[in-house]
């Protein structure tokens, strides 16, 4: 089993609070994860149609089964049991008493945000990471074969091919889950707005436009644009105004968490279509910024991720804000550096610097689908596979 970098965070924040969340999607190793981390916890799956019913008819008598505490696998089953446990932790005032996992974004679920505010510390586990997988003799060696396999722990630890594995993932358990959040009245209509949303990934979302492409309302696609966010299918990237002053874009960008899924919404079947694919640099893209995303969920942080783009089309891929610094990303799908591509970021940064009201530390990032790494006019250039300190501080 790869050792997964969250683990030390899932301790360290057991010592913490009496309750740990881990979500992410279905399929993202979450009950490995905490099964592992946690065995000598009893451990209590949700997802079996006889305990859901003992938790939903009788949960006192489910939560008094195990006194010390447990493992909750897919809580949000049966989220009445969350205030059941906010009583149960307020009386022991232990810390680590329940470990919870959630295949839904808990924190866009009003439940427990209301239940068990200040008692809960929520973490985020995606699928695999690149510097999970680096190492790993079943890790691709070319951008286009991980975006086109993805990161999803079944296709390394159980070897299937994607074209096998990501179609049943998304009848299984996609199209389930999105029945547990809202029920959708035309699933056909739905299939199709998901196929159109990995069409528009790394552009500006356009509700309007992916409406009339399916033939639903602009109040309906944002509905189940926030359904797939709940999912943790997809995730937006707000454009970054922070003390600037020129007009900038302000709609924010839709990217998926796993470009393997993607790839597969988007009909692509094998690695060499991705190299002639018409997304393939927006594939490219979402790699290296749900790459950053991974990064920051793995240190139990927020991402706080932005974009930059302004009135005459200059824009800069993605912005890491970290309080009192800045990283700004340059992302190319090439295998070739040429120097034209730093002026975005050269010109981003003189007016970052001048608009910046805090002395903010701004250092700026070129990553390439190659493997070169140097410095160009204060600018450090990183390969896909080793994104070095972005994210990691």
């Amino acid at each position: 089993m790869l050792k997964r970098i969250l683990s030390e965070k899932l301790v360290e924040a057991s010592r913490k609070f009496p309750v740990v969340a881990v979500t992410g999607p279905r399929q993202a190793g979450k009950t490995t994860l905490v099964k592992h981390t946690f065995s000598d916890k009893p451990y209590v799956s949700l997802e079996d149609p006889d305990v859901r019913n003992f938790a939903l008819s009788d949960p006192r008598g489910l939560l008094a089964r195990h006194p010390d505490g447990m493992i909750l696998d897919e809580v949000q089953r049966a989220p009445n049991l969350l205030s059941f446990i906010q009583t149960i932790v307020d009386e022991s005032r232990k810390n680590g008493l329940f470990i919870l996992t959630g295949s839904h974004n808990l924190l866009l679920l009003e439940s427990i945000s209301q239940t068990l505010a200040g008692r809960i510390r929520i973490l985020n586990l995606l699928p695999f990471a690149v510097d999970e997988l680096r190492h790993s003799s079943l890790f691709p060696s070319t951008p286009e074969s991980v975006i086109f396999q993805g990161f999803y722990p079944p296709l390394y630890d159980q070897r299937i091919e994607p074209s096998e594995w990501y179609p049943g993932y998304v009848e299984t358990y996609v199209e389930r889950d999105v029945r547990m959040i809202k029920n959708i009245e035309n699933l056909d209509s739905f299939r199709l707005f998901t196929r159109i949303c990995a069409g528009r990934i790394a552009q500006t979302v356009n509700l309007s436009s992916i409406g009339n492409d399916c033939g639903i309302t602009h109040n309906t696609a944002k509905s189940w644009l926030g359904i797939l966010r709940t999912a943790f299918l997809v995730f937006l990237v707000q454009p970054y105004f922070k003390n600037f002053r020129k007009r900038l874009t302000k709609s924010p960008k839709l990217y998926f968490y796993d470009t393997g899924l993607a790839s597969s919404l988007l009909g692509i079947e094998n690695a060499r279509q991705v190299e002639t694919h018409p997304l393939r640099g927006a594939l490219f893209e979402n790699m290296v910024v749900s790459e950053i995303i991974k990064r920051r969920f793995n240190l139990g942080k927020r991402p706080n991720l932005y974009y930059w783009r302004d009135k005459t089309g200059r824009e800069v891929d993605c912005i890491l804000d970290r309080g009192t610094s800045l990283d700004a990303l340059e992302i190319k799908a090439g295998r070739t550096v040429s120097f034209d591509m730093f002026r975005n970021l050269i010109s981003w940064k003189n007016l970052a610097m001048k608009n910046l009201a805090m002395a903010e530390e701004v250092r700026t990032f070129l990553v390439h689908a190659g493997d070169m790494s140097f410095t160009h006019c204060g600018t450090e250039v990183l390969p896909w596979n080793d994104l070095g300190p972005i994210g990691e501080t």
